[in-house]
């Protein structure tokens, strides 16, 4: 078998009454309502869709643009689309609308999967999606025409739902379909990097990739299709429906992991039996700090495993305390472009590796996978386009590290820029391509990798080069802090490293400013961050959508930045008034924007439009002054709290201005001051 489709097909046909997929459908009196999917009538489901999409033009190698909310409906298209061949393109919500816009525009997408409301972004951005042909809306469809899913003819050229399944639930074997299946390095699918270290990068995934993933997963987490399996990433969902077993949509929104109601998630776990689960270290803080208050039996839960950011000792240990003795907890290691790169299990944690970090030798995460190769390399942010000119460092010396393999990804689409900077190439027969993760790190005497830190983030000044993590290590053993970030101030070369500093819950004032000089006793006491002089306190990092465990450091260096400059003078004084004058016209003219829309749209309910043109844009209107303005409320809300306003007024001001009014308030971040202690 060489395509993800193909496993699933099997899995149908050997058991196809046992349960794919049960998902949150709703709530009830006792909580969460769950809804369960056989393997045959999900395999049935793929079936209609792949016949449907072909019959509508979509095909093999056909570049679509898939988004649907996590479900069985995005993992029945997704395998539809692996059926045909198709390439699915899968950009992450949480990037924002113009990041997303400039990733499906590298791609030039021909088809559209989407609910109506990203249907009309993409009719409001007809440039991006010049190449799109074929739409196919996850709903209503409005006035933009093209069809819908349930309306999707299928082989027989009837309505979606009207074709007969053999006696098995599952379509006759002799499908219409071409069974022009895709080869094993036939691209599979496209899939973006969250852009949180950098600008997003299409990531594209073979087969042969994909089924590399799932053997290496499998071999090292032990999976088998006995497993109930709760996952938080769809990715991850793709892969239990290979090995056969029983996937659990954890009952959390993905981007809300860090602000998950704990206790649906933990009867979730003992009502299904769950015995696999995987999570972001966010979302297993969340977990195991409530089974601490509130113990409970869960004693089918044999494997945790955790990934998609540095993962804390303490996290381990609490999850190690209150799992059942049996259970192993394991932390991963991996990118975008090759997952999971390496593993290690709790037990090795805890009895070594944890203590070490303190001591500044960063985080260890394990030994490759099978089949993975890891190298390090002389750090250099300067292409390295051969293998021969690549420098390989001593074990137990800091460089980058690079990969190969059958599950890294062999190039990024349509950027070869990107692939100058992150492949690297040899001369040998099979031209195996080495993956540059852009992480820095070390290969002990054992033969374990070791996390330093992001490459972009080094902190380089006159004395030297700082590493993120090992530095941070030192500080984060300390009681009181729950975590740091180290950034650099000014240019490379002659950055100044500032500690900011999260502090754990409940630590006041006369608190923190007896903590400073234990964390400058602490930064004395190693050669590795006694130039760490800085120390500034933060009241919640930012992170990124996906995890809610990746610190945005660029975001916390910008906020640092302007912490140890304050402005002042005369002079300074005036440009500001003059700064802020421009900055009230500039507002009062962007807030005129949505309030002529809002006055357009009162003016079509009072007197509709007889004209199809201006219906249309009363729709669009409607849209964006409702829609696009309701989902921005989320994120205008830290924001009016930090300004000083409740919610509701964030709310209405949010509904009437959009974007237009939040943007312009300052970050809760930045609305919050900052403590400076410099030696």
């Amino acid at each position: 078998m060489t395509s993800l489709a193909e496993y699933l097909e099997c899995n149908a046909r050997d058991f196809p009454g046992k349960t794919a997929i049960i998902h949150p459908d709703g709530q009830d009196p006792d909580g969460v309502r769950y809804h369960e999917l056989t393997y045959g009538a999900l395999q049935s489901r793929v079936e209609e869709l792949a016949a449907g999409f072909a019959r509508i033009g979509i095909a093999k190698g056909t570049k679509t643009v898939l988004m649907a909310s996590p479900g069985p409906d995005l993992f029945a298209l997704a395998f539809a689309l692996f059926r045909i061949g198709a390439v699915p393109v899968v950009v992450d919500p949480g990037m924002g609308v113009k990041r997303m816009l400039h990733c499906y525009c590298a791609v030039g997408a021909e088809a559209f999967i989407g609910p109506p409301p990203a249907h009309a972004v993409r009719v409001l951005s007809r440039r991006t999606f010049a190449r799109t042909r074929i739409r196919v809306t996850l709903g209503r469809r409005w006035f933009w025409g093209g069809h819908t899913l349930h309306g999707l003819p299928n082989a027989d050229g009837l309505p979606d739902g009207n074709r007969l399944p053999n006696a098995d639930g599952l379509p006759d074997a002799d499908s219409p379909i071409s069974e022009n299946r895709p080869a094993a390095d036939d691209l599979m699918m496209i899939g973006f990097t969250t852009g949180s270290t950098g600008p997003a990068k299409g990531v594209e995934y073979t087969h042969r990739m994909a089924a590399a993933m799932a053997d290496g997963i499998r071999s090292v987490h032990r999976r088998s299709r006995d497993d109930v399996s709760l996952v938080t990433l769809p990715l991850y969902g793709m892969l239990d429906l290979v090995f056969g077993s029983t996937l659990v949509l954890a009952p959390v929104a993905p981007a809300k992991v860090a602000r998950a109601e704990p206790t649906a998630l933990v009867r979730a776990l003992a009502r299904f039996e769950v015995s696999t689960m995987f999570a972001s270290p966010a979302l297993l803080r969340v977990l195991g700090d409530h089974l601490t208050l509130h113990p409970a039996d869960l004693p089918s839960l044999h494997c945790v495993v955790s990934g998609g950011a540095p993962v804390p000792p303490d996290v381990v240990a609490t999850l190690r305390t209150v799992l059942d003795e049996k259970a192993d907890v394991h932390v991963t290691y991996g990118a975008t472009e090759v997952l999971p790169i390496s593993s290690i299990e709790s037990a090795e944690v805890l009895e070594e590796t944890a203590a070490r970090g303190a001591l500044g030798d960063g985080s260890c995460v394990g030994r490759p996978l099978p089949g993975t190769d890891v190298r390090i390399i002389r750090t250099t942010d300067a292409p390295v386009p051969r293998w021969e000119a690549a420098q390989q460092v001593a074990p137990g010396q800091v460089g980058e590290i690079v990969v190969s393999g059958d599950s890294v990804s062999r190039r990024y689409h349509a950027a070869p820029d990107a692939d100058a900077q992150h492949k690297i190439l040899t001369s040998d027969q099979g031209n195996t391509v080495w993956h540059r993760t852009g992480d820095l790190g070390y290969l002990d005497e054992t033969g374990r990798l070791w996390f330093c830190g992001r490459r972009s983030q080094r902190v380089r000044t006159p004395e030297g080069e700082l590493h993120t993590v090992r530095c941070e290590g030192v500080f984060n053993a300390h009681p009181l802090v729950r975590r740091t970030a180290l950034v650099g101030v000014g240019e490379p070369g002659a950055q100044r490293p500032v500690l900011c500093v999260e502090t754990e819950p409940g630590v006041d004032e006369e608190q923190w400013q007896q903590l400073l000089p234990e964390l400058r006793r602490l930064a004395a006491g190693q050669a590795l961050t006694e130039q760490v002089r800085d120390f500034l306190r933060h009241p919640a990092f930012p992170v990124d959508v996906r995890h809610n465990a990746k610190i945005g450091r660029g975001e916390l260096a910008r906020w640092a930045t302007g912490q140890l400059s304050p402005e002042g003078g005369a002079a300074g004084s005036q440009f500001r008034a003059r700064a802020r004058t421009r900055a009230r016209w500039r507002q009062a003219a962007l807030r005129a924007i949505p309030l002529a829309g809002w006055a357009y749209l009162l003016a079509g309910l009072i007197h509709p439009f007889q004209s199809p043109v201006l219906q249309a844009l009363w729709w669009i209107d409607a849209f964006l002054s409702v829609v696009v303005h309701a989902v921005q409320i989320p994120k205008a809300l830290p924001r009016g709290r930090a300004a000083g306003r409740g919610t509701a007024a964030t709310v209405w001001l949010t509904m009437l201005y959009g974007a237009t009014w939040w943007r312009l308030l300052p970050s809760a971040a930045t609305s919050v001051p900052g403590r400076r202690v410099a030696s």
